[in-house]
């Protein structure tokens, strides 16, 4: 029932105002059918944010989680202070996405702390427009994005490493295997659900970038940054169209079916 009320519904009358023009005050009469979903396909802002969308996506999967991975791998082995590596990780993890945008915005200013530690390390020639270059922004946004998320995929990958017994991966070694096949035929194979877990939320997490995005860029510059959440809440509550903004975040909703019947 809570489900119903606070998903279901919320949905179907989001998919009821796509179909309308409609301000949000007025009634809801002007009706225009699929006209919103025509703009929107046709639209190049449109094109570009679902782009945006898709590169983070493939960015998390083919680095993100490859990464976290590995740091979980190394962690799981026995050595000093690695109780403490884990919470330090994981921090980031932990901290509102709102600040975190607002802290680093203040940052990659230029000539603010990144540029100037960059100066003084003799690497001034790295220094960038991080935030205002169209064509570096969400290569920025997904260095953040993966420092603040990938100690959450880690401690997932962790759990699930501490869950397979040491006695299979020393089966294995008894019987010749050396540790790089252990790992690829014993220890990846039983880590799969895992793993599969963490890819999932990894693209549910893309396809739902707004906060860092909105408080970092706002979609900007000349919507280089702009993702479906965004360019939703900017045509439905910052232009008032919020026909057109729903459409907007029904494809949103249909592209989020479409990755979970996929996996």
């Amino acid at each position: 029932v809570l489900y119903a009320v606070f998903v279901i519904l919320p949905v179907l009358q989001a998919m009821q105002y796509s179909l309308f023009k409609w301000n949000g005050i007025a009634p809801l009469t002007d009706f225009v059918g699929l006209q919103n979903y025509v703009i929107a396909l046709g639209n190049g802002v449109f094109s570009t944010s679902v782009g945006n969308n898709l590169l983070i996506l493939v960015l998390s999967l083919a680095i993100q989680i490859p990464f976290s991975l590995a740091l979980a791998v190394l962690l799981n082995r026995r050595f000093r202070g690695r109780a403490a590596l884990p919470l330090l990780f994981f921090l980031p993890y932990v901290l509102s996405e709102a600040v975190t945008g607002i802290v680093f915005t203040l940052m990659l200013q230029p000539d603010s702390v990144v540029d100037a530690s960059l100066t003084a390390i003799g690497l001034e020639g790295l220094t960038q427009d991080w935030l205002g270059d169209s064509t570096l922004v969400m290569i920025t946004l997904f260095v953040l994005i993966s420092w603040k998320y990938f100690g959450f995929h880690m401690i997932i990958m962790l759990a699930g490493l501490q869950g397979i017994p040491r006695e299979l991966e020393e089966a294995a070694l008894i019987d010749g295997a050396d540790r790089r096949q252990s790992f690829r035929y014993v220890t990846l194979p039983l880590l799969g659900p895992t793993i599969r877990v963490s890819v999932f939320l990894s693209m549910i997490g893309a396809l739902q970038l707004f906060e860092m995005v909105w408080v970092m860029t706002a979609g900007g510059p000349a919507n280089a940054s702009t993702t479906l959440p965004v360019l939703a809440y900017q045509e439905a509550f910052k232009f008032g169209d919020i026909g057109y903004g729903t459409a907007v975040a029904s494809v949103l909703i249909l592209l989020g079916g479409v990755f979970g019947a996929v996996y």
